[in-house]
């Protein structure tokens, strides 16, 4: 029988390198930039990363400036046979970035604290502004991270859960944003990211921000992991986005309730894309098979994002129309 890994072709990248003694900075230089491409040791000298491009590029880099400094370098490509097997090398990344999210996620513990001691009061401007630049710091740390995590840590979505709850506490409500400028006024005219591949949440919940919330929304889809925001970028249903899944909630859920739409039929339309996103029957309503079924149907027919949101848009129109003329629709 044909080997696998030979007839899919090599899985790793291999560094494998020798430093001179001098200049001593060179070693320092070398293993930061090794960390900060997510490459891992397998001996002290031999670095690996998945194979990728990218991964090629990363390491072509490490390459000269180790041979600049006076060093040696070669790039293999590799296909484990004996040893360590592709699973304990996968978990040894998994375990490099467990501990960067481990980091974060005591950062993101301490910041909640304070905050759970004040629940009995607002928080005041001062500390609002503090924390929401706190909670900005490891945002981004965590989408840097996730660069690198290749594997999908464990740690991953626990650190994303705590710092979306900060997020929470230092975001206006709905009626702050109505108080301070009119309804949605801080948010007209924003840009709007989410994952690229668009289905029923995000689909749904792009649909509500154009109609509900910032009428004058832009939408830009990117790839799931690793993306940077701009200034001003509103993420939803991503990693570390400003508004996602939050506890049993899907982002639909919660955009209604952080902008506090109580509009009669959005509450009949969320509880149909909460069982089609979570794939649950908590609510059970008679229409969501059907209205899974066209969502599929008109994902599968364009894979064109914005055109999945322009016929999306359609069909829960449509439904709220429904819902919000039914009398016997518990709202």
């Amino acid at each position: 029988m044909p080997d696998t890994a030979a007839r899919e072709g090599p899985r790793w990248l291999l560094l494998i390198h020798q430093l001179p003694k001098d200049p001593a900075y060179l070693r320092v230089k070398v293993g930061r930039r090794l960390a900060r491409i997510g490459a891992i040791p397998l001996k002290n000298s031999v670095y690996v990363l998945p194979r990728s491009d990218a991964a090629v590029e990363d390491f072509q880099w490490v390459r000269r400036e180790i041979v600049e400094g006076g060093g040696e370098a070669t790039l293999v490509e590799a296909a484990l046979v004996d040893g360590l097997s592709d699973g304990e090398v996968e978990a040894r990344f998994r375990a490099a970035s467990d501990d960067e999210y481990e980091v974060l996620a005591k950062e993101a513990r301490a910041l909640g604290a304070p905050r759970a001691r004040k629940r009995k009061r607002a928080l005041s401007d001062e500390e609002r502004t503090e924390l929401r630049a706190a909670v900005t710091r490891l945002e981004r740390r965590c989408a840097e991270i996730a660069l690198t995590d290749f594997f999908g840590a464990s740690q991953r979505l626990t650190v994303a859960a705590l710092v979306r709850e900060l997020r929470t506490h230092v975001e206006p409500t709905g009626a702050e944003l109505e108080a301070a400028d009119g309804r949605t006024g801080r948010v007209r005219g924003r840009t709007w990211v989410t994952r690229t591949g668009i289905h029923v949440d995000r689909i749904a919940s792009a649909w509500l921000i154009r109609r509900s919330i910032d009428p004058e929304a832009t939408f830009k889809y990117v790839p799931p992991k690793g993306y940077l925001p701009l200034e001003g970028e509103l993420r939803f249903d991503m990693f570390d986005a400003e508004y996602s899944h939050e506890g049993d909630r899907c982002t639909f859920e919660t955009l209604l309730r952080r902008f506090e739409l109580d509009e009669p039929g959005l509450a009949a339309v969320a509880e149909i894309i909460h069982d089609i996103d979570l794939k649950e029957s908590k609510f059970g309503r008679p229409e969501t098979a059907g209205v899974a079924a066209c969502v599929a149907g008109l994902c599968r027919a364009h894979r064109d994002d914005d055109e999945r949101l322009r016929l999306g848009s359609e069909l829960f129109e449509s439904l709220l129309a429904h819902y919000a003329t039914k009398r016997d629709v518990v709202q």
